[in-house]
C-alpha cells in the first residue's frame, strides 16, 4: 500500500475501537501467549534544537511497528501537547506499511492499559481508595484504565495546579466516581495509588502506605527522576515491565538500588512473569509497578485497533 493510501486512525477512532477492557484483555493475550515483549530494542533518545526526538520501534510476533514521538515543553503555548508524534505500523512478514496512528493517544493508551493490566494482578480485590498524583490527560487515562479492572469506590486527585486538579475532579464525577481533591498524605488511606507526573523528586513518603496498597509510577524514564523513595522500593514487591528498561531508564529504581537497595530486592519481575504466575507477592508488603513506557504495548494496541477495522 502506497503511503498516501494507508489508513489513518485518529485519536476518536483509536478510542472507539479499543475500550479500556479491550486493551488491558490484548497486552494480556499478548504476555500470556509469549509473544511480547517480543523484540523492543532501547528507545532513542535524540536532543534536536527544540526537544526531543524518540524512536520506539518493535516486533511483536508477525507485527512490526515504530513510534516516533516528540518531546517539547509547550506549557505557553496551550493548544499543544507536551508529547506528539505518530505510529507506522508493518505487516513483519512482508515489511508492508499497513497503518499510521495518533501517537500521543496510542501512548495514553498503552501506558495506562499497560498499568492496569499490572493492577489486575498486584492489588486487593474489593473496592478501591484510588489516590492520583498529578491532573493532565495521563492521570484521566489512570482513572479510566484502571476503574476497567477494580470498583473504585473514591478518586482523590493530588496535583500542583488547583485548576487542573478540579478539572480532572470534575471529571471523575461525571463518569460516575466519588472524587475529590487531597494533599499526599492521603495515601494513608489509599488501597491503590497513579503517580502521573514530570516530578523528579518523591511525591509521598512511602511509610504513610498501608501494607496492602498497590502503588504505579509511570511519570518518567529518566535515570536521575524517580515519584516514589527508596523505602517504598525496599518494602514493596516491585514489579517492572522488564528488567532490561528498569536498569537502564528508571530513576525510581536505579536511585534505589544507588542508596543500596540490591538488585533482586529493586526488581522482583517483570510483568511477563506477573501475569505468567512466577511472581510471589507477600501479603503484608505493599506492591509497586513501575513502567518506563516500552514499545511493545504500542506495537500490540496499533495492532488490535487497525485489525478491527476501524478508520
Amino acid at each position: 500500500m502506497t503511503p498516501e493510501r494507508l489508513p489513518y486512525l485518529s485519536a476518536d477512532s483509536l478510542r472507539r475501537s479499543l475500550t479500556w477492557p479491550q486493551a488491558v484483555d490484548a497486552l494480556e493475550r499478548s504476555l500470556r501467549s509469549h509473544q511480547s515483549p517480543g523484540h523492543t530494542p532501547p528507545r532513542a533518545v535524540i536532543d534536536v534544537t527544540s526537544g526531543q526526538l524518540l524512536l520506539m520501534p518493535a516486533e511483536v510476533g508477525a507485527d512490526v511497528g515504530v513510534k516516533v514521538a516528540t518531546v517539547r515543553g509547550n506549557r505557553a503555548r496551550g493548544d499543544l501537547p507536551r508529547i506528539q508524534g505518530v505510529y507506522l505500523l508493518f505487516d513483519g512478514r512482508t515489511m508492508q506499511p499497513l497503518a499510521l496512528v495518533d501517537g500521543v493517544a496510542l501512548t495514553l493508551l498503552r501506558t495506562a492499559a499497560v498499568s492496569a493490566l499490572a493492577v489486575r494482578y498486584l492489588a486487593e480485590p474489593g473496592p478501591a481508595r484510588l489516590v492520583v498524583f498529578g491532573s493532565g490527560p495521563q492521570a484521566w487515562a489512570h482513572v479510566q484504565s484502571i476503574a476497567a479492572v477494580r470498583a473504585l469506590a473514591e478518586v482523590v486527585v493530588v496535583a500542583r495546579t488547583m485548576h487542573t486538579a478540579n478539572e480532572l475532579v470534575e471529571q471523575c464525577r461525571q463518569a460516575g466516581l466519588r472524587a475529590g481533591r487531597g494533599e499526599s498524605g492521603a495515601v494513608r488511606e489509599a488501597d491503590l495509588v497513579a503517580c502521573c507526573t514530570t516530578a523528579r523528586e518523591p511525591l509521598f513518603d512511602s511509610h504513610l502506605l498501608r501494607d496492602h496498597a498497590t502503588v504505579v509510577a509511570v511519570g518518567s524514564h529518566e535515570p536521575t527522576a524517580r515519584e516514589v523513595d527508596t523505602d517504598l522500593v525496599r518494602r514493596a514487591t516491585v514489579v517492572v515491565e522488564t528488567r532490561g528498561s528498569a536498569l537502564r531508564e528508571a530513576g525510581d529504581i536505579l536511585l534505589a538500588m544507588a542508596d543500596g537497595v540490591d538488585e533482586p530486592t529493586a526488581v522482583a519481575g517483570e510483568i511477563s512473569d506477573l501475569v505468567n504466575g512466577r511472581v510471589r507477592l507477600e501479603p503484608a508488603h505493599p506492591r509497586l509497578f513501575k513502567s518506563v513506557g516500552e514499545a511493545w504495548g504500542d506495537l500490540v494496541l496499533a495492532a488490535t485497533a487497525v485489525r478491527a477495522g476501524i478508520r
